[in-house]
């Protein structure tokens, strides 16, 4: 019997618990094993639950039990997430985890520390869900240099831009309508400002690369300046927008990574994942590209990825998890200057008044005009750093710009 004790009793740990619960008997078939739960650590009062036993308040116990061998980490946070996880590793005992913020912070000491104590660190949980993602890139995947990886990864913020786009909603009205159905957080920021999503094209870079991509060296961009207007140009010029994690290996061995709003043709595979569901798109030089899609969070599909890492871990005792990356030697990110794109610009003023000039620093583009006090263009692709200075050589205001994929 593989027994394990789980850390955190919120939405993901119940879902744990639920799974295991629910699916006794055909989890102990896959896993070879019958898998059961020894410890649930919390630090609040469980005394009414059916199971109240399980309940402990002090981490020394789960962690000195010689027979506990795998840990579930889903408490979320770095403290005390960070040492828990440590001081576990270093024991010998295998840790499953959700928290991605842990993952993208400390993923390469804590594979290292797996690596050395000959058990495992694994995440599947902390990017996409119930999706799989990392293992494909770590197993299926693993013949492919990998090129790129594109992706819709966090729900919340495509249920918000899903509603501005088919409803016509406001972000605002998006946003409260995202918070009363439980999709968005009282305190929204981690979403909608983009840091939810860095974290989660961190880690999948990282693995791809085998190099650590620290993610407040990203440059991160949320949707909450989107406007009903941005999304009606969008439309017009046949595009929607979606909030992209992407990453794209440079000839130079450099990444250009980041996380920002972007026009995307609504014939992409990207363009159809609304609501919360998330997508993931990875190119490899082998398989070219391959598209995961499917409930990027909620309770059981997480705590679905959870699971199967403990069952794999289970199955494949004696023989650690293989998933390493390490820091690089000098910067490995490229300058946000030096991405390109072609660029929707928006400028504050008629286009009548405007279009000789643009057309003069810019050149021959795609105009659009559909308000009286400003108008729309599509450049060619260019340097971010040549756009910006392009734009202080003229003598109208940039309200804003998107990038387009």
């Amino acid at each position: 019997m593989v027994k394990i004790g789980i850390i955190g009793f919120g939405v993901v740990g119940s879902g744990v618990y639920e799974v295991i619960r629910k699916n006794k008997e055909s989890i102990a078939r896959k896993s070879g094993d019958e898998i059961d739960i020894k410890y649930i650590l919390d630090i609040r009062d469980f005394s009414s639950h059916e199971e109240s036993h399980l309940f402990v308040n002090n981490f020394d116990r789960m962690v000195a039990d010689d027979e506990i061998s795998i840990i579930v980490e889903t408490m979320g946070g770095l403290d005390p997430a960070y040492e828990y996880t440590k001081r576990a590793l270093s024991c010998g005992k295998s840790v499953v985890t959700s928290n991605k913020e842990l993952v993208a912070t400390y993923g390469d000491e804590l594979l290292k520390i797996a690596y050395d104590n000959g058990c495992s660190y694994l995440f599947e949980a902390s990017v996409g869900g119930g999706i799989p993602i990392i293992r494909p890139l770590n197993q299926c995947l693993a013949a492919n240099e990998i090129g790129g990886i594109t992706g819709i990864l966090n729900g919340t913020t495509n249920y918000i831009l899903t509603q501005m786009i088919k409803d016509g909603q406001s972000f605002e009205e998006a946003l409260k309508d995202a918070q009363d159905l439980g999709y968005a957080e009282r305190n929204p920021s981690a979403d909608v400002d983009g840091h939810d999503a860095c974290r989660k094209i961190c880690i999948l870079t990282s693995l791809a690369t085998g190099k650590k991509i620290e993610y407040k060296k990203v440059y991160t961009e949320g949707i909450t300046n989107i406007t009903l207007r941005n999304v009606e140009y969008a439309g017009k010029l046949g595009y929607v927008i979606k909030l992209i994690g992407m990453s794209r290996v440079c000839d130079s061995g450099k990444v250009n990574v980041m996380v920002a709003p972007m026009m995307i043709l609504k014939e992409h595979p990207l363009a159809s994942v609304e609501g919360v569901n998330n997508a993931i798109m990875v190119d490899g030089n082998a398989i070219g590209s391959a598209m995961f899609y499917g409930p990027g969070a909620g309770k059981l599909p997480t705590a679905s990825a959870v699971v199967a890492d403990v069952i794999d871990i289970a199955k494949n005792r004696g023989s650690e998890n293989r998933l390493l990356w390490v820091k690089a030697d000098g910067e490995v990110i490229i300058p946000q200057d030096e991405s390109q794109f072609k660029y929707f610009v928006r400028v504050g003023a008629p286009y009548a008044e405007a279009k000789a000039q643009i057309r003069e620093v810019f050149g021959e583009c795609t105009c659009i005009d559909l308000y009286e006090d400003e108008f729309g263009f599509v450049t060619n692709e260019i340097a971010e750093g040549d756009l910006k200075a392009k734009f202080a050589s003229l003598s109208y205001k940039v309200i804003d710009f998107t990038r387009i994929l």
